[in-house]
């Protein structure tokens, strides 16, 4: 009787695993039926999609070109920042060695000229 009960019970609980594993296609199922309800969707309401591109893409330009132009800035403050420290470096320099030898007081070298952006001169201010 053991070895009829065993086998009337082999098929539910093979069944079982079987079904376990279409419940993972059970997930492959749900998302394509979702993917259907979203392409009919888009084919019955393309404005609203096209809206949906059109600003969400805008957005996504637009974060894109804030992000390269702070990357940008970022680099152009670390360029200077390098040339402050190389200054700064050069004056303890020269004034380590003025003090040492004695001489008169250093004289500070000016910065060089700043170069002003390219585009139309600014007006001046004032009456």
């Amino acid at each position: 009787m053991a070895a009829a009960g065993d086998g009337e019970a082999a098929p539910p609980t093979q069944q079982e695993p079987a079904s376990g594993v279409t419940g993972g296609g059970g997930v492959i199922a749900k998302l394509e039926e979702q993917w259907q309800k979203t392409k009919e969707h888009a084919e019955t309401y393309p404005y609203v999609w096209g809206s949906y591109i059109l600003v969400y893409g805008g957005l996504g330009a637009y974060l894109a070109w804030r992000w390269r132009k702070l990357r940008r800035t970022e680099d152009r403050v670390r360029g200077l920042q390098e040339r402050l420290r190389k200054l700064a470096a050069a004056e303890e320099a020269q004034a380590a060695s003025g003090s040492a030898s004695a001489s008169t007081a250093p004289t500070p070298t000016p910065p060089p000229p700043h170069q002003p952006a390219a585009g139309p001169a600014k007006p001046a201010h004032g009456p």
